[in-house]
């Protein structure tokens, strides 16, 4: 129903009251009408056009916000239009926009941001921040924050996908990693296939750029008082950052050093050149392992990418605001060609405050079982069904349509089982081990 056509039903259901009872719901109702508006758009790259993930869509001189998700969309209510947007993402110009109706889905382009070499430019610049960035962490360790956390995994082998995993978690974090957690709700679809994994929310839950308890003497990770021995480092520039008044986010790509035959990693770290804090971080590994319970199978041409990026807050301890795993091999048996397998989690924090809760958080556990996790929990479906934010990120129509066809939908895998359940372990570096 429009807004007229719910005013004139209104006004004609209240005809046999007084007059100034009629004047005064008729206000308040279009008082309502004109307040909590809810917009709906997509961030691009002006560029590219391509849609650009977690830019920062907000109210300036508010806290309302929010933050686009993988496909670039965004929703955001607002208390009243006309207003003003600001819309932000790292490495693109920002921008404004003035919405003055919800009627349409707003496109807003971000040009590239220009990248500048500080004046500063001797390589021992991007050593010194990220050595500053690693004491940082240390220092805002004792930061806890609790919160939730939605989580989906997705399993696709030769490009068809077989498994489909969605998690709440209740969270206890740091500034670096995730500390504990407690499911909420879950739900799970798969069909049978040659493989499953059973446990690949390991990754997200164990992996982290610094560990209180670790011996950081030995450690091979990039936070560490070891980064000018395991690494090399090349700062590419500086971006503008929230506050265009200040330093910047500095852009620096690591790789460890080629004597170092243990560990294998590349990537790119973002830090603010003012508060040290850590903007993003993105990492690839080759070198790990992974084994399967199935003698027969092997995996091969392993490759591990990992992401974090942390909220932009003006304090100097900064919450997580999401984690994406990506594990790429292929499965390898005897007398077969090998098949190409992927499976990629993400992970968005929210509800985030530093509030103590009174809720259990376990440790991560080389022995937890993801299925058997969201087997514990009553299956909620209103939940879902209500949950926006779920709806912000929704599922990938092709994984839908995959599992739709072979009715592997629901709160529990279908009939048959999988030939083998691939096993992860990582140890406090970051790497997987046997």
């Amino acid at each position: 129903m429009t807004s007229a056509a719910l005013v004139t039903s209104v006004a004609a259901r209240c005809r046999r009251f007084r007059p100034s009872f009629f004047l005064v719901l008729l206000g308040l109702l279009l008082t309502q009408l004109t307040q909590a508006q809810q917009l709906r758009g997509v961030v691009l790259d002006k560029d590219s056009n391509q849609p650009l993930p977690f830019a920062s869509v907000s109210v300036p001189g508010t806290t309302l916000g929010t933050t686009t998700n993988t496909e670039g969309e965004f929703s955001l209510r607002v208390n009243k239009l006309p207003v003003t947007l600001l819309i932000s993402e790292l490495g693109h110009v920002r921008d404004t926009l003035r919405v003055t109706s919800n009627a349409e889905l707003l496109r807003v382009s971000l040009a590239s941001a220009t990248i500048t070499l500080p004046e500063v430019k001797v390589g021992s610049y991007a050593f010194r921040l990220v050595d500053r960035a690693f004491r940082q962490l240390q220092r805002s360790n004792r930061q806890k924050f609790y919160g939730k956390a939605f989580y989906r995994q997705t399993t696709r082998i030769a490009g068809d996908p077989t498994e489909l995993q969605e998690v709440v978690w209740n969270v206890k974090s740091t500034t670096a990693r995730i500390e504990g957690t407690a499911i909420a709700q879950g739900r799970y679809a798969a069909k049978p296939s040659i493989t499953s994994f059973s446990n690949f929310s390991l990754y997200t839950k164990s992996y982290g750029l610094y560990d209180a308890n670790a011996d950081t003497t030995k450690s091979l990770a990039l936070l560490s008082p070891n980064v000018v021995k395991n690494y090399l480092l090349e700062l590419k520039g500086i971006v503008a950052g929230p506050d265009t008044t200040k330093g910047g986010i500095a852009e620096i790509d690591f790789i460890t050093r080629p004597e170092l035959t243990r560990y294998k990693a590349e990537g790119t770290i973002w830090i603010d050149v003012d508060s040290y804090k850590i903007v993003r971080y993105r990492m690839t590994t080759p070198n790990f392992t992974a084994t399967t319970s199935n003698p027969d199978q092997k995996f091969r041409n392993t490759k591990l990418d990992i992401e974090m990026s942390f909220q932009n807050t003006v304090e100097d301890v900064a919450p997580l605001e999401y984690m994406k795993v990506n594990l790429a091999a292929d499965l390898t048996t005897p007398g077969k060609p090998a098949t190409p397998i992927t499976v990629s989690s993400f992970t968005f924090f929210f509800d985030t405050s530093t509030t103590p809760t009174t809720v259990p958080y376990a440790r991560v556990s080389v022995d937890d079982r993801d299925l058997a996790a969201i087997k514990s929990i009553k299956y909620d479906p209103e939940f879902w069904a209500n949950n926006p934010v779920v709806k912000r990120t929704p599922v990938e129509d092709e994984v839908i349509q995959s599992f739709e066809k072979k009715g592997a939908f629901g709160t529990m895998v279908t009939k048959g089982k999988s030939e083998t359940k691939p096993d992860v372990r990582i140890d406090k570096d970051g790497r997987v081990v046997k």
